[in-house]
Formats: structure tokens, C-alpha cells, sequence
């Protein structure tokens, strides 16, 4: 099945800072592969997952190529929330990054810093592929980029809860991720749709609401999806590659097996 025609990756920045409903998924495989089918199928970003899967910067690399051919968002999740990670994947071409544990408004400063040259600290080079390998001019890979490169923070950990406002109120800082798995796990709920975790992702759509920046949060069904956009999502991040094939094999498995 051929995918919708869809704006270019390039823009996912602003599609997501205007609050359109946008899908993604993780990419948890590192193989090119998964992204060219996932993004053959219309979704309009995949998150590669540095942080909780084997990927390395060659990897990630040849993963963000695939993106591009595939005509999806390339996000790279980061493994730390550090400037020199963050200059890595955008220097590679990423569409942006999903930052894990900004928990102060000192560390949103330093990754949005790090993703920006104009008023940031992003180290320059135009001769990579972010920069069409020395394509473009110095002052074109920086407009360019400065106005292409997302930076979403992941709000999972409690004592971000206390300063939220400074925290998604940051310049630079494009918009939230709910990170609702590891908050679950801190604060000791007992899932993540327990009464304590869905008042704390009010709680962070809240804020988001009078920073009037965008939120992001995975979700595994239909109803979720309609449920957090209702209480103001706009992003939605469903299963993994590798959540997919399980899916499919075991439904697979157990049509076939059932034929014995």
C-alpha cells in the first residue's frame, strides 16, 4: 500500500509546534528496513531509539538516510540528555530529538543551547549531511537548520513536576513528551492509567497549555489516542518495530496453528 502524499520531513518542527495530529512510532531495530516499511505506511515520524536499543552513531546514521528516502521525520531519542549527543544526530540529519530526564529548567537551557546556533551553542559544521556536505553556505545550513531541528523534552522524572513551568517555558524547548513509563515506575503506581499518573499528565498539559507548546505521549489504542487529545495532545506515539512484529506474528501463530 502506497503512503498519503504528506509534507516533508523537513517540516516536522513546525507541524508539531502548531499542534497538528501527528503519528509516530519507535524504532527499536537497528536496520534500515523497519523505517522504510513504518514510513511507507504514513506515519509521519519514527523515533529512533538510542536510549533503550543497541543503536550506534554509524547506526543511527544510516537509519536517518532511510528516513529521508522514506519520506518520514527521523527523531532520534538520545541515550543521555547531553549537548555532544545532541550535536551528533543533528549533524547527521535528524528531524529532531527526544531529550530523556530533563528534570530543570538549567538542563531544558543547555539542550535547547546545544540544538540551536543563533542565541545557542550548537558547534558548527555545514559538511555533513545536515548541511548537504558542504552544500550549503554557512548562513543557510544556520537558518536552515535552526528553524528545522526539534527539540522535545521528556518529562518522566518527579522532581520536574516542581518546576515545570520554567522547565517547558524555556526558549528553544519545542514541546513535551509524557513520559508516563517511568514516572509510573518513581511514584511506585500501580499502572500507567493509575489515578496518581493520569493527574500528573494533567498535571504537565497543564503547563504545556499556558507555555503554549505542543505535548507528545504514547499511546496503544484508538480510544487512548482520542482520550489524551481530549485533555490536549496533539502527538501520538503507538508501539515499536518490534511491537509490531510481535503483534503480527503472534496474531499470525496463533490463525495458523489453529488450522491443526
Amino acid at each position: 500500500m502506497t503512503a498519503p502524499a504528506r509534507p516533508a520531513p523537513t517540516g516536522f518542527r513546525k507541524r508539531f509546534i502548531d499542534g497538528e495530529h501527528l503519528v509516530g512510532t519507535f524504532i527499536k531495530t537497528p536496520a534500515t528496513h523497519p523505517i522504510e516499511v513504518i514510513g511507507a505506511c504514513g506515519f509521519e515520524f519514527v523515533i529512533i531509539d538510542e536510549e533503550h536499543a543497541p543503536w550506534d552513531r554509524c547506526a543511527i546514521d544510516t537509519a536517518l538516510l532511510a528516513a529521508r528516502a522514506a519520506g518520514t521525520a527521523g527523531i532520534v531519542r538520545v541515550a543521555e540528555p547531553s549537548p555532544a549527543k545532541v550535536l551528533a544526530v543533528l549533524d547527521d540529519g535528524a528531524a529532531g530529538v527526544m531529550v530523556p530526564h530533563v528534570s530543570s529548567a538549567a538542563k531544558a537551557q543547555e539542550i535547547a543551547a546545544a540544538c540551536r546556533y543563533r542565541g545557542g551553542k550548537r558547534g558548527f559544521s555545514n559538511t555533513t549531511r545536515a548541511g548537504g556536505f558542504g552544500a550549503a553556505s554557512i548562513w543557510a545550513h544556520v537558518e536552515a537548520s535552526d528553524a528545522a531541528a526539534a527539540f522535545i523534552a521528556m518529562i518522566e522524572d518527579p522532581e520536574a513536576l516542581d518546576d515545570l513551568d520554567a522547565i517547558i517555558g524555556t526558549e528553544g524547548l519545542d514541546g513535551v513528551f509524557l513520559g508516563r513509563g517511568d514516572l509510573t515506575v518513581a511514584l511506585g503506581a500501580s499502572g500507567l492509567d493509575a489515578p496518581e499518573i493520569i493527574a500528573v499528565c494533567e498535571k504537565i498539559l497543564a503547563a504545556a497549555r499556558r507555555a503554549g507548546k505542543p505535548v507528545a505521549v504514547m499511546v496503544s489504542t484508538g480510544e487512548e489516542a482520542k482520550r489524551f487529545k481530549d485533555m490536549g495532545a496533539s502527538a501520538f506515539i503507538v508501539a515499536s518495530d518490534q511491537g509490531f512484529m510481535r503483534q503480527a506474528a503472534l496474531k499470525a501463530y496463533g490463525d495458523i496453528s489453529a488450522a491443526r
